[in-house]
């Protein structure tokens, strides 16, 4: 792969929260990469980081929290940017957010401004990232509200958030992250709200901007049948770390962490019937404030051997298949 097939690279980074004199690693040590034109799907449980990874790379950090090692290296036409590096608030990061790089947050309730029309919002981000003006602005916001399956976009264009409904809220919202056509698009678990057929239009619209546009999607999700569907390439996460990554047919076929397996294992499977043994995952995840020493999993881990009560390093398995367990090779030959 060469630099110019890569749209963002996050080399090592380390995201920590601070609250009470106590320091929770929320992100500690993450790489990976995201081609243009690729979907890259972050899996695992809430608390393993997949938000904080996102927001690091959006500068849209909380005040008690800091990049504290790392780089997240934005690889525009323009040369490579240091986003780690800029300021959260500046106007060169200011310009890149919702422009080149957009997200769509999880809860539409808080990404909406209550006191702003649903129309007002789109065009605010229309107005300073294109030269769009006048009456092109608000054709625009309608154009993407019809796009998103929103009905009578002309009227539903001059409502606020609280006019909408749940999954309307959610679309008006990927209408603003996709307004400027991004070089990047962050996708915080898109369609939480939404049901299957409106899903199915948003992925499909997802994988037409990656399509004709060459986007990059980073899409965090805990469905395991849309990381089939649209992933290229895919990232598990627990307690702040990327457990394992490589290609869709690396991880979903050839699962070598015991949590990656835990994970396929408690997903029942469409054809198998009623009686199929879906297994929950035993266990909870530490607590970020008092983390074991070690293995991070190791606790809930049906595998676990004497040398888990160290951290296990990253091994790379293949070219695009990388690990971190000390029971590896065993695993990857290991039935599931």
């Amino acid at each position: 792969m060469t630099t110019s097939d890569v749209a963002l690279s996050v080399k090592n980074l380390k995201t920590f929260f601070y609250t009470n004199n106590r320091c929770n690693k929320a992100v500690n040590g993450v790489s990976f990469e995201i081609r243009r034109g690729k979907t890259l799907c972050v899996v695992g449980e809430s608390g393993s980081g997949k938000s904080v990874t996102a927001a690091s790379i959006m500068q849209l950090l909380p005040t008690l929290s800091r990049i504290e090692d790392g780089e997240i290296i934005y690889h525009s036409e323009r040369g490579d940017i240091r986003i780690d590096t800029l300021p959260r608030n500046g106007s060169r990061m200011r310009s890149i957010r919702g422009s080149e790089i957009s997200m769509i947050f999880q809860d539409p309730m808080t990404a909406l401004n209550p006191v702003f029309t649903v129309g007002f919002q789109i065009i605010e981000n229309l107005y300073y990232h294109t030269a769009m003006r006048g009456r092109q602005l608000k054709d625009k916001a309608i154009d993407l509200l019809r796009a998103m399956g929103i009905p009578l976009p002309e009227r539903r264009v001059d409502q606020f958030p609280h006019q909408y409904s749940g999954g309307m809220r959610q679309r008006a919202m990927i209408a603003m992250a996709m307004a400027c056509n991004p070089k990047i698009l962050i996708a915080d678990e898109p369609t939480t709200a939404l049901d299957v057929t409106i899903q199915a239009q948003i992925f499909d619209l997802m994988s037409t901007l990656r399509r004709e546009h060459g986007t990059a999607i980073l899409l965090i999700t805990h469905d395991m049948g849309v990381v089939a569907e649209l992933a290229d390439d895919v990232a598990v996460m627990y307690m702040g770390n990327i457990v394992e990554a490589g290609t869709v047919e690396d991880v979903l076929r050839h699962p070598t962490h015991p949590y990656t397996r835990a994970l396929l294992d408690s997903i029942p499977v469409l054809g198998r019937g009623r009686n199929q043994s879906v297994r929950a995952i035993p266990g909870a995840t530490p607590d970020p404030l008092n983390r074991p020493v070690g293995c991070q999993f190791a606790d809930r881990c049906t595998h676990r051997i004497d040398r888990c009560d160290r951290m296990p390093e990253e091994t790379q398995m293949t070219a695009t298949h990388r690990v971190m367990c000390w029971r590896h090779e065993e695993l990857a030959n290991a039935p599931r």
